[in-house]
């Protein structure tokens, strides 16, 4: 009562002395000030103690006196309404009217209390000592659809929205949207000057979970029971480092999943009557809710948390260095593709070689890595009967260049669809210009560029990397052409490196792509015979340039672009300069390594940056180690087509449970037996795109995306893996701590999530504490991957020829797709190969057990293999086989056409010898009795 008591009489006087001025001017008429003359002016100038002077000064400081009174009021009013109405606008007074005015009611209440001494001894202080604190708006909620981005300082941008809070007032949080770089910002001295220092030293009394549309004021009311008591919670959780990485650091920014401590539910009693709203230190002891259905290995005295449900006890399941509480906590953290957080930036990739390269370039790199994949695809071998426990099969890219491969294949042109084809967007990609945007060599303005510089080697790496990757999957006319001397060769590659893609002469690289001669004498004079030999085209067909010519329908001599690759050389500058005069028209680019008079010379600094003083449109060249050039020249000579021999089914039978040699000797893990009808609660799709379903539909919401990629690694793996094996699948290049965490939010979301869909509590992600892994429940997951493959097995383990069809066919029915399609990770990749292998290796089997009696099934079967491998050889010549036994000439031929048209998208790739024998073969006119 002494409260409201004080709280009313404050309030009467305020209001009294707000409304007497208008009161009496309106009883007494209104008050006008005289006019002043100059000379009165003067007069108080020079005698300002004067009678007239003071009264003047009274006048108007009492006028001063009520206005910042009316204001004070007002803006009071203005916050008690915000409180109850939870309204969005924020009166904000200038500095100077904050303090005038609280000065004033100050010494309102000062004077009202005074007078007032029964009420003045309270033991509490009136409202009217600090301003209403205002709530955070009704609608204002944590959004967790948006992944959370960290500040810039962080982590990279481009990530999404954050999540945060802002204050409506400059004591209490409310929340926000906003975009990842904004300002994060701080709490205001006001509210810091009510905030008991001893509370950083306090020990919690209890931990509450963050959930969606938390602020700190709404946990301070659930949990501790006045709002107001949220600064005693930012106090206490003040920079602790939460599961996500982050900490709190601002009282307007909390995340969903932050476990944060709470001090003791009884406030305890003020140190001071002018300070009632500052707690003073709390009790000691710790408690954590419990790790929903899971055991902590070292569990503390706990009880669970108002808003952390009760869960069910489950089998012991101790689980590693959670912190308490963290088991089952959805924590949005940003969920980072592979080499992202350091190496991928706005414009171009960081290599572990010291090196940077455009995204342009890496595109063209990933098109060379496709294309290689394709050729291995090509001549992959079948293996009758299929093989279950077979390693993935490992892509031979070095480590260095694995960024690369990853972030590039994103960068390629949209219009590569059909995933044959993929080019970089822009030709032979080198740089970027200072807006990021990306330049090609062969739209440089000028005659050429002269590189000069620590930069000028690796540059000219990427140079060379860039002009032979780009078009790599088009026809060879439309293919570059560089020039360049043995010299400058072996300096831009390793140390005694082998001249990887050299023909027997040493003279030209594969299809005469790279042409290395004896010297820069040599080179030239090679320029100079392609300089004439282009001028005397466009003179006999009457074109102006060269990609004018290119144009033409009427003739056969495309003629691609010429890169002059050699070092500066004052002897022979007349005749470059002469050959750089026709830069635009005859579609050649000279680059030369060292200052040269007459090209732009470009001082180019270890990392690839511009330090010339005169202007140029490229700001960044990439650059290139010798290692990572040699890699690139090695992918583009195994991905080159050229004649192959291949290998005839008739004569080269097909390998009995072969391992490609690209394979290597990783343990096949035990696949758990699952019946094709596995009565499990939830089914997990792995071949095709990672999908959920449940017994009430499709699982669709509220799963995280790398909680999709645990989960594939999980069923690629059923005797389980370790934490730190998770991490190194989805986060390899992530700090090891920080990619736990990520993992262990993963992992709860699934369960979360799963548990929420069938209505149990069961932990579907369990965790072995003998073994320190983490594994798919067989009992209440069915994996389409596992089904699969204990299908196969089955029909390997037929005794006769039918029960081992009917088994192959459910096999083949279980495949949807490549597994986990749409992932980039390259383990991801590995197993795709494997499996996709595996199914064609069944289908096969299934088409030479029904190829005597049934022929159309047996196609039938290839042609669904075709559907998953339309460049597999071997498909083709099986296909080939049964037409031709079965008199289908035509049909022959049509298979043949086909498999030519569909190679052609292999960069001008042909059948094999091999192949074209088994369709002569059975094109020849034979006998019923000498069909083979």
């Amino acid at each position: 009562m002494a409260k409201h008591a004080s709280t009313a009489v404050v309030r009467t006087a305020t209001a009294a002395l707000a409304l007497a001025p208008p009161a009496l001017l309106y009883q007494c008429g209104w008050f006008t000030a005289v006019d002043l003359s100059m000379d009165q002016v003067q007069a108080w100038v020079h005698q300002p103690l004067t009678t007239g002077f003071l009264a003047l000064l009274v006048y108007v400081g009492a006028w001063l006196l009520w206005i910042l009174l009316i204001t004070a009021v007002t803006e009071h009013i203005h916050r008690y309404l915000a409180t109850r109405l939870r309204w969005h606008f924020t009166l904000h007074l200038p500095g100077p009217l904050q303090a005038l005015a609280a000065t004033l009611l100050g010494t309102t209440t000062a004077v009202t209390t005074a007078a007032l001494p029964a009420t003045a001894h309270s033991p509490t202080a009136t409202d009217t000592g600090l301003p209403a604190v205002t709530p955070p708006s009704a609608d204002a909620t944590i959004r967790d659809a948006a992944p959370y981005a960290p500040p810039p300082c962080s982590a990279p941008s481009g990530l999404g929205h954050t999540v945060s809070l802002s204050t409506t007032t400059d004591a209490v949080p409310t929340l926000e949207t906003r975009n990842s770089e904004s300002a994060v910002a701080t709490p205001s001295a006001l509210a810091r000057d009510h905030i008991d220092t001893n509370l950083a030293d306090r020990r919690p009394d209890r931990s509450v979970g963050v959930t969606a549309g938390d602020t700190l004021w709404d946990l301070a009311a659930n949990h501790l029971g006045d709002p107001h008591r949220w600064q005693e919670i930012y106090k206490l959780n003040q920079g602790h480092e939460q599961a996500n990485g982050y900490a709190l650091t601002d009282p307007n920014e909390i995340h969903i999943g932050w476990v944060l401590a709470l001090p003791a539910r009884q406030a305890p009693p003020a140190a001071t009557p002018q300070n009632a709203e500052s707690p003073p230190p709390g009790s000691s002891g710790t408690t954590a809710p419990e790790a929903n259905k899971t055991i902590q290995a070292d569990p503390l005295p706990a009880s669970p948390a108002p808003s952390v449900p009760e869960s069910s006890p489950s089998p012991p399941n101790l689980e590693p260095s959670a912190p308490a509480g963290l088991a089952d906590v959805d924590t949005p953290t940003p969920d980072t593709v592979t080499f992202d957080n350091r190496h991928d930036d706005k414009a171009g990739i960081m290599l572990p070689a010291r090196g940077w390269i455009s995204l342009g370039l890496a595109a063209a790199i990933a098109s060379v890595a496709t294309l290689l994949r394709l050729q291995r695809r090509r001549h992959a071998r079948l293996t009758l009967p299929a093989a279950v426990s077979s390693p993935p099969q490992r892509f031979p890219m070095p480590q260095s260049l694995a960024p690369v491969d990853i972030i590039g294949t994103r960068h390629l042109s949209p219009s590569n669809s059909d995933r044959h084809r993929a080019s970089p967007a822009v030709a032979a990609p080198i740089g970027i210009d200072a807006d990021g945007t990306e330049i090609g060599l062969f739209h440089l303005p000028g005659p050429g560029i002269a590189l000069h510089g620590d930069g000028a080697i690796p540059t000219a790496r990427a140079i060379l990397a860039s002009v032979l990757t780009t078009t790599a999957a088009e026809t060879a006319t439309a293919r570059p052409i560089v020039v360049t001397t043995a010299d400058l060769i072996a300096r831009l590659l390793p140390e005694n490196a082998l001249t990887v893609g050299l023909d027997p002469d040493n003279i030209a690289y594969d299809g005469e792509r790279l042409i290395v001669l004896a010297d820069t004498a040599a080179a030239i004079t090679h320029a100079e015979e392609e300089m004439i030999g282009r001028r005397r085209l466009l003179d006999t067909f009457n074109a102006e340039t060269i990609l004018d010519l290119n144009t033409y329908t009427d003739h056969a001599e495309t003629q691609p672009p010429y890169v002059l690759l050699i070092d500066s050389n004052p002897r022979h500058t007349p005749r470059l300069h002469a050959i750089a005069t026709h830069h635009t028209t005859l579609d050649l680019h000279p680059v030369i390594l060292g200052h040269h008079d007459g090209i732009p010379t470009l001082d180019i600094s270890a990392e690839g940056t511009i330090t010339s003083d005169e202007p140029h449109p490229v700001t960044r060249l990439s650059t290139l180690s010798a290692g990572d050039l040699a890699a690139v020249l090695a992918m583009l000579t195994d991905a080159a087509a050229r004649p192959e021999p291949g290998h005839d089914i008739d004569l080269d039978p097909a390998p009995k449970h072969a391992v490609d040699q690209a394979a290597t000797t990783e343990a096949a893990p035990l696949i758990p037996a699952q019946p094709s009808k596995a009565a499990a609660p939830v089914r997990l799709r792995v071949l095709g795109p990672v999908l959920i379903d449940a017994d009430t539909g499709p699982v669709t919401t509220g799963m995280r995306s790398g909680s999709y990629t645990v989960l594939a690694s999980l069923a690629v793996h059923p005797n389980g893996r370790t934490l730190d094996q998770l991490s190194a699948d989805l986060h390899p290049d992530t700090d090891p701590s920080t990619a736990g965490k990520r993992i262990r939010t993963d992992i709860s979301t699934i369960r979360r999530v799963l548990r929420a869909a069938t209505g149990t509590e069961a932990m579907f992600v369990v965790y072995d504490p003998a073994t320190s892994r983490y594994h798919l429940d067989p009992e209440l997951i069915a994996v389409d991957l596992w089904q699969m493959l204990t299908t196969i097995e089955h029909a390997n383990q037929a005794k006769d020829d039918t029960a081992a069809l009917t088994a192959l066919r459910k096999a083949a029915e279980w495949y949807r797709g490549d597994f986990a399609d749409g992932g980039d990770h390259p383990w991801i990749g590995d197993h795709a190969t494997t499996y996709r292998h595996q199914i064609l290796s069944a289908l096969a089997r299934i088409a030479e057990i029904t190829e005597t009696d049934h022929p159309d099934q047996a196609v039938a079967a290839l042609e669904r293999a075709l559907e998953f491998d339309p460049v597999n050889e071997e498909l083709y010549q099986r296909i080939m086989r049964i037409h031709g036994r079965a008199g289908r000439p035509d049909a022959v031929r049509r298979t043949l056409r086909r498999l030519e048209q569909c190679l052609t998208e292999l960069g001008d790739a042909e059948p094999s010898e091999a192949t074209r024998r088994v369709a002569a073969r059975q094109l020849q006119p034979t006998t019923a009795g000498d069909r083979r």
